[in-house]
């Protein structure tokens, strides 16, 4: 709570004027988070771009909203607490992100980019991969969370393509690199407004 707060610039207390509990702020908390990455995979969706890129902007986008947003990392935190109803909702927009990202996976298979397999088993291989990242990431560290997207994207990327050589022309896929511009950009103007 003390976290959320002092991102949001007020008093642990003064929290309790625009949210009437825990559980809200948690909840509000994780439908942020899944609104912003909902958004950036209907952005990999449209983009005119091989299957390993838009995968990449997905992983990359999703770790930033975990390790460099209070509320992705808060939105991770026990949900079990929450009341039923607004876990139901929550459920229904993570499972349509999951499938979002083993349509992404799906197709880049059935483009003969990555091996041939069970998408929703890598799918979700990749998503606790990366949902695990808030366990161990500390941002005193010697890598950015910038960094550690970038590095994991890449990791995962290479297990996932049916040819190695794909990975190299993977580094200069512009859209890729235009929309992760446009995100980091959005990002600075967002902290230099509450800031």
């Amino acid at each position: 709570m003390r976290d959320i707060a002092e991102a949001a610039e007020l008093s642990p207390a003064n929290l309790y004027n625009y949210f009437q509990g825990k559980n809200d702020i948690l909840f509000f908390c994780q439908d942020s988070s899944l609104d912003r990455m909902i958004a950036t995979l209907e952005k990999a969706r449209s983009a005119k771009t091989s299957a390993a890129a838009r995968l990449h902007l997905v992983i990359v986008s999703h770790l930033r909203c975990l390790l460099d947003e209070v509320e992705g990392s808060a939105a991770h935190l026990l949900t079990s607490a929450l009341p039923p109803r607004q876990q139901r909702y929550l459920v229904t927009k993570r499972d349509r992100y999951e499938l979002g990202v083993r349509n992404l996976i799906a197709s880049g298979m059935r483009a003969g980019e990555f091996v041939s397999g069970d998408a929703a088993l890598m799918a979700r291989a990749i998503l606790g991969a990366l949902n695990w990242s808030v366990q161990w990431f500390s941002p005193d560290g010697p890598m950015t969370a910038e960094e550690i997207a970038d590095k994991l994207a890449n990791y995962l990327l290479r297990g996932l393509l049916a040819k190695t050589d794909s990975f190299k022309r993977l580094a200069g896929e512009r859209e890729v690199q235009r929309v992760v511009r446009e995100e980091r950009t959005a990002d600075e103007r967002k902290r230099a407004a509450v800031g």
